[in-house]
């Protein structure tokens, strides 16, 4: 039986149907995208009624900051920390919700909620459960001789927000990557069982091969994550406090241009911030990939 294909009758019909995702990207992507190129290449003053022409000299300005090369190190510690536990627990999870099988459903369903919760609401329990003096970890950790005190500590905060912006995003990670090893046959894990392959060399030779494509893709997800969504955790907890311990290069973005009022200095590091995820995901794609087998 010969497989039937649809076919569009006029030649406009496939530019309509990608309209609206053109036009939701053109608005709220590349429009602004050419505002903040634009504008970097200007100093205006505070209310945006004068401006001149500068060329490149908010760029040079920027790198010559000390306070801009220690909020680009706290993002590279920050984003490779949050994406390392995230996805870390996430696989932990779902190997564990996997083993069970359709038992886990309340285990999988609590594993969820976290990714339901509101950013901002998310970073306040992180605050409250840290707080030296009413939370209830910070407690715990003065028990055993630990005096935790994310307000003056800049260790500290870096630490919470760390873990607050993680725990947010375990639950997607968990998603997919239990998706993926359902996905996985279990004949192929059982041969090998059979072989006499243990559980890690069975997880080392079959599932995490098998799981490449998902890790990839959630790698570049992550990646992207810590450095945009975690704005609304870092705004609610720290303030980017105390001092810059905690003001990552988005937080920065903010900080300069609506605080400060800086607007040529905060469309320029907009700018960098863009240009940074977009070569950080085509290096992942260029060199990463390689190495995943779909």
């Amino acid at each position: 039986m010969q497989a039937k294909r649809v076919t569009f009758g006029g030649g406009i019909v496939p530019y309509l149907l990608l309209a609206p995702q053109l036009a939701i990207t053109i608005i709220f992507f590349l429009w602004p995208a050419g505002q903040a190129l634009y504008t970097s290449l200007f100093a205006e003053d505070a209310f945006g009624l004068s401006r001149q022409f500068v060329g490149l000299a908010n760029f040079v300005a920027l790198f010559e900051d000390p306070s801009y090369r220690s909020s680009f190190a706290i993002t590279v510690v920050f984003s490779a920390s949050v994406a390392a536990i995230s996805l870390g627990l996430g696989l932990l999870f779902a190997l564990a919700a996997d083993k069970v099988g359709r038992k886990a459903m309340v285990y999988q369903t609590l594993l969820i909620w976290p990714y339901a919760v509101a950013p901002a609401v998310a970073a306040i329990l992180w605050w409250f459960m840290f707080d030296p003096s009413v939370g209830v970890v910070a407690r715990g950790l003065r028990a055993i001789g630990i005096y935790w005190n994310h307000h003056l500590n800049g260790t500290d905060a870096l630490i919470m927000v760390i873990l607050a912006a993680s725990w947010k995003q375990v639950s997607y990670n968990f998603l997919f990557f239990l998706a993926g090893l359902q996905a996985i046959p279990r004949t192929l894990v059982e041969a090998a069982a059979l072989d006499g392959a243990g559980p890690w060399l069975r997880f080392r030779k079959i599932v995490w091969p098998l799981l490449a494509p998902t890790t990839f893709f959630l790698l570049v997800v992550n990646i992207v994550y810590a450095f945009f969504d975690t704005f609304g955790i870092i705004h609610a907890t720290t303030g980017g406090g105390p001092g810059q311990s905690t003001t990552i290069l988005v937080y920065k973005v903010f900080k300069d241009g609506f605080e400060s009022l800086n607007l040529g200095a905060s469309a320029a590091q907009s700018v960098v911030l863009l240009v940074i995820v977009i070569g950080l995901t085509a290096l992942q794609f260029r060199h990463i990939e390689r190495k995943v087998h779909y």
